[in-house]
């Protein structure tokens, strides 16, 4: 049986990390002092029951291994975030979320004054689950969110996003978390090609699995625990790279500024002198590329 068949979003089902990834997103705000990604609608759009069962035991999400779980999602979080303010100071108007998940960007919005549409882009199955989480949350969707539903594997990005109303002649910046691990190498530069064809100004934020032989021994023990505990909901890991190969590689496809960020440039630039302790040691890197 192959990973397409294996995989639970293509039974219809929503994906299970992405609440997971949500539900640790949602512990930041009540366990971390100070918080790293400020975010007021973590918890509301989980629902109200989730809600309430995370805020009566946040500390079921403390133990040292999720906790560097937690530290890695919510810098990832920042550091895309932090580089669309910087490509809208340049110009961008148009957000594309890609594998939006459970992301509140679109509810939270601190940009309603700018010009700014936002594209949430997912897999249909989660995309409509998030949807009736919304509703059941009573979470207004503003007029400048657009869903646009795909499957990377087997849609056209381009195609979907224009007929979404997305501008091509236009950039835009892309964030793109916790997906590239799930698909093949030839899925990912589909989407990183279409990126680099956009005009001058354009750029993505996204993250991905380090080849294993690259790895230190801390990363290595974290990342086989997740990836058997992710395998075992139906979500198998199928990709990883080279940072060198792969920042070579973008630049061949029109990308020229590169930035690659591992868990030591993410722990100094976000994480430094916390009394806490929290830290990201999972074997993913952070990668940002500009047109």
């Amino acid at each position: 049986m192959n990973s397409i068949q294996n995989n639970i979003i293509q039974t219809g089902k929503p994906s299970w990390s992405a609440r997971w990834v949500a539900e640790l997103r949602a512990a930041h705000q009540l366990l971390d002092n100070p918080v790293i990604f400020n975010d007021p609608m973590a918890l509301p759009i989980l629902g109200p029951c989730a809600e309430a069962y995370i805020r009566n035991d946040p500390s079921q999400f403390n133990d040292p291994f999720t906790q560097s779980v937690r530290a890695g999602l919510v810098v990832r979080s920042r550091l895309a975030e932090d580089k669309l303010r910087q490509s809208m100071e340049f110009g961008v108007e148009q957000y594309v979320i890609l594998g939006a998940g459970l992301d509140t960007f679109s509810f939270r919005n601190s940009h309603q004054g700018k010009e700014l549409r936002v594209y949430e882009v997912d897999h249909p199955s989660t995309q409509n689950w998030k949807r009736s989480i919304l509703e059941e949350a009573s979470i207004d969707v503003p007029k400048s969110v657009i869903f646009v539903a795909i499957d990377f594997e087997t849609e056209s990005l381009e195609k979907e996003l224009q007929e979404a109303g997305f501008r091509t002649d236009q950039p835009a910046y892309f964030s793109w978390l916790g997906v590239t691990v799930y698909l093949s190498t030839d899925a990912i530069f589909e989407t990183l090609k279409f990126v680099a064809s956009l005009p001058k100004g354009s750029g993505i934020t996204f993250d991905y699995r380090v080849q294993r032989s690259l790895l230190n021994p801390m990363e290595i023990a974290i990342g086989d625990h997740i990836e058997k505990f992710i395998t075992a909901q139906g979500e198998p890991w199928k990709t990883s790279f080279d940072p060198t190969s792969l920042q070579q590689k973008l630049q061949r496809i029109g990308f020229h500024k590169t930035e690659d960020f591992g868990s030591d440039d993410l722990n100094a630039r976000y994480l430094a002198k916390r009394k806490d302790g929290l830290q990201t040691r999972m074997g993913f890197r952070l990668m940002y590329a500009e047109k």
